[in-house]
Parts: C-alpha cells; sequence; structure tokens
C-alpha cells in the first residue's frame, strides 16, 4: 500500500510540474563557465588521530541570518578556505593550497524572495511525509541505487565509478578525524536472493567439519566452530531480510579522503557549515549507474520549489528512505527545508530533475549535500533547522578538481 501511496504521489508531483503554470518557467539545467581552482603546493601534515567522537550537530555555525552580517568574502579567504586536505588510507595526511583563476563574485544577500515561515525545533515536521524504499525493483534501479551508506553511520552519494559525495562531518568534527574514519567503508546496495551462495557454502563446510570432529565434542575446536555457525546463521537470517525487501551492502574500502580548510580549521577558529562536504575516492570502482554533479539554481528556478534526497535514516534501520519537500529559505551557500528526516540521512546528496537543453529530457543531479539538524546563530540565537549545502561554482571547480586531479574537465557545469 505505502509503495502505491508513494508512486502516486510522485506522478502526482509530475504532471502538476509538466502541465501546469510551472511550466511556462525555465526548468532546465543551463551549462555555465566555472571559475578555475589549481592546485599550487601540496604539503605534508602529521598524521591524524581519528579520536574525536562523531556528531551530526555543530555547537556553533553562522547561517544565512548571521551571513548577512558578514562582509563579502574576498579572493583571499576563498582561496583559503577552498584550499584541502587529503587523508589516505594509510593514515598519511597532505594539504593542498588553491588559487582561483576567473571567479566572479555573487550577490551576497539573502536570496530569498518572501520570508521564511515560521521553523519549528522538530527533525520531522507534522505527519512523517518519508517513504521507505522497499521495492526491490526501485532500490536496486537508478536513482535509488545511487544511495550509499558509510561505515561512521552517515549516507552518501554516488557522483562517479570511484567517488562518494558526503558531509564533512561525516568524517571530521572540524578539528579532527572522527573515529572509525582510518578505516572507512562505504556500503553500496544491494539484494541477496533467499538461499544465497553464502547459505550453502556454510552447510558444506559444517558437514566437513561434522565428519572430522566426531569425538572431541565440548573441546575449544568445537566451541569455536559452534560460535562460527552462529554467526553464519544470523547472516544467512540478514539474507532473508533482503530477499523480504530489506536491502544488504557490498562494502567497499575508501583509498582517500578529500576535505576543504573552510570545514577542517584543526582548531583554528570555527567549522563553517558552508564547507560542510567532503569527497570518498573509492578502492574498488563500482559498475552501478550514478549520479551527475549540478550546480545549484535559485529556488525559483526549482520544479514546485521541491528538493530530493534518500538516506539511511536511524530510526528505520537498514531501510532507504526517500522524500521530497520544498526550500523555505536560501542564501548563496545553504538551503532550509522542512524535509523530514532523523539522523543517519545527513551526508545524502540533494538532488533536482530538470530538462537536459540539448537532449530535451529530464535528467537528475546533484546540487546540494544534506548536512542535517543543524544549530544556526540567528540573531545572536542559536535556533536548529533542517540544513543542506549548495553546490556553488567553487564548490563545483573544487569537487571536479577532486575527481580528475586537474581541471581540465572542469570547465562547464
Amino acid at each position: 500500500m505505502e509503495t502505491t501511496l508513494f508512486w502516486l504521489i510522485l506522478s502526482t508531483l509530475g504532471w502538476t510540474l509538466i502541465d501546469g503554470s510551472e511550466m511556462e518557467r525555465d526548468f532546465m539545467w543551463h551549462l555555465r563557465k566555472i571559475p578555475r581552482l589549481v592546485s599550487e603546493r601540496t604539503f605534508h601534515l602529521t598524521s591524524p588521530t581519528f579520536e574525536a567522537d562523531a556528531k551530526m550537530v555543530l555547537n556553533k555555525a553562522c547561517g544565512i541570518e548571521c551571513q548577512k552580517e558578514l562582509p563579502a568574502p574576498n579572493l583571499s579567504d576563498l582561496e583559503d578556505s577552498l584550499s584541502y586536505e587529503t587523508v589516505f588510507e594509510n593514515g598519511t595526511r597532505t594539504l593542498t593550497r588553491v588559487k582561483v583563476q576567473g571567479w566572479v563574485p555573487e550577490p551576497h544577500e539573502n536570496l530569498t524572495a518572501q520570508g521564511a515561515p515560521v521553523r519549528r525545533k522538530r527533525q520531522v515536521y507534522g505527519t512523517d511525509s518519508r517513504f521507505s524504499i522497499l521495492d526491490k525493483r526501485f532500490l536496486t534501479n537508478f536513482p535509488f541505487n545511487t544511495a550509499v551508506k558509510l561505515s561512521t553511520g552517515c549516507s552518501g552519494i554516488l557522483i562517479s565509478p570511484n567517488h562518494v559525495l558526503t558531509a564533512a562531518h561525516c568524517v571530521h568534527d572540524g578539528n579532527d578525524y572522527i573515529k572509525g574514519s582510518k578505516k572507512l567503508r562505504v556500503g553500496l546496495l544491494k539484494m541477496r536472493n533467499k538461499g544465497s551462495g553464502k547459505k550453502h557454502r556454510g552447510s558444506r563446510r559444517n558437514r566437513r567439519e561434522a565428519r572430522g570432529g566426531a569425538g572431541r565434542e565440548g573441546s575449544r575446536e568445537n566451541l569455536t566452530e559452534s560460535a562460527k555457525a552462529g554467526r553464519r546463521r544470523k547472516e544467512s537470517a540478514r539474507g532473508q531480510r533482503a530477499a523480504d525487501g530489506m536491502p544488504s551492502f557490498q562494502w567497499t574500502r575508501v583509498k582517500n579522503t578529500h576535505i576543504p580548510k573552510g570545514w577542517a580549521r584543526g582548531g583554528r577558529g570555527d567549522a563553517a557549515l558552508d564547507y560542510d562536504y567532503a569527497l570518498l575516492e573509492l578502492k574498488r570502482a563500482h559498475k552501478k549507474k550514478y549520479m551527475e554533479l549540478g550546480i545549484s539554481p535559485t529556488v525559483k528556478k526549482l520544479p514546485g520549489g521541491m528538493i530530493h534526497f534518500s538516506g539511511f535514516d536511524h530510526d528505520r534501520a537498514d531501510q532507504l528512505v526517500y522524500r521530497f519537500c520544498s526550500v523555505s529559505d536560501e542564501s548563496n551557500d545553504l538551503l532550509y527545508q522542512y524535509c523530514d528526516a532523523e539522523s543517519g540521512s545527513t551526508g545524502s546528496g540533494v538532488y533536482l530533475r530538470l530538462k537536459d537543453p540539448d537532449k530535451k529530457r529530464w535528467k537528475r543531479k546533484i546540487i546540494a549535500v544534506y548536512s542535517g539538524h543543524q544549530w544556526v546563530d540567528i540573531n545572536g540565537v542559536q535556533k536548529d533547522y533542517n540544513v543542506a549545502v549548495r553546490i556553488t561554482p567553487l564548490k563545483y571547480a573544487q569537487i571536479c578538481l577532486w575527481m580528475h586531479g586537474d581541471d581540465a574537465s572542469c570547465t562547464y557545469g
């Protein structure tokens, strides 16, 4: 019933956008020239301690209202924030300084035409409008297959055969890398069929052990094998849950992690919410369809003012949860929205579906990273909102540089 209702709502939303007055607007992806980010010099840093506790909420963050009171950033400040750390799987770390070329400053103001409605101190607003994706036909196909789970408890999204975009706070608290991020892994969605190979292999091994272990009842070896058999039964049960619609994961190690210095301050000032994003390079490439990166348009360019994202909310264990909602406020770098979401979904890729002007078809692209339920400074008072970090032209250039190693493939976006 939930699946039917889910697709009915999606189709209704689609017809509203296609047949209504919304269609008169220019809901298209437009290529625009991207500023150049050029790697200037790379330094070796001391290895991180990986001792920070994972936390999904910053102690203090400068939000939209706070940003209006700040002077526009100058080129030097931007180059410092867009310089980045890279931490490798062996625990070593580097800092790369960058230069920005061809940057045109955008208006430094609150972009929303109307005042935002009053927000409430909740992550789920009123009726829970989230949808658990349980049908195998949808779970392992685009766009839902692009969602991934991090071993640190966050979500992320596939943006190439080798790369995952997520929130910086999922691996770094602003001062140090969090516990568990040294051996960071990414879980890609898969479905395990009932009676899969692992169960049969375990059964054959048990028969061999039974033939060779006669007369050793109560020995340490038998106790060890009994424990292993118990673990195999649990794995088999997980396989049955997957066959019934619960996803399982193919876990892949992370080769290296890139984080902007705007976030990784290392004790020199507060982490900037604007830079709560990170790129993970996988040790082994996947063969799944991924979602391309795009530049965040203004709210007026969003069909129905809506954004979409999917992640692994902690209150729905091992389920992929999809939601869509309207944006209530925006700045050059942030989006405030009312999407129902719980911890675990942070790091999800926020995406849109707009028309590709060349091929005349609709195409999804990632335009922000869901930062989660954050406390932000509103006229000197701390209040909590659901926040996403927008992909601006400069951030697009930085992520593109991380992916390709140079800016040759990052001219337009």
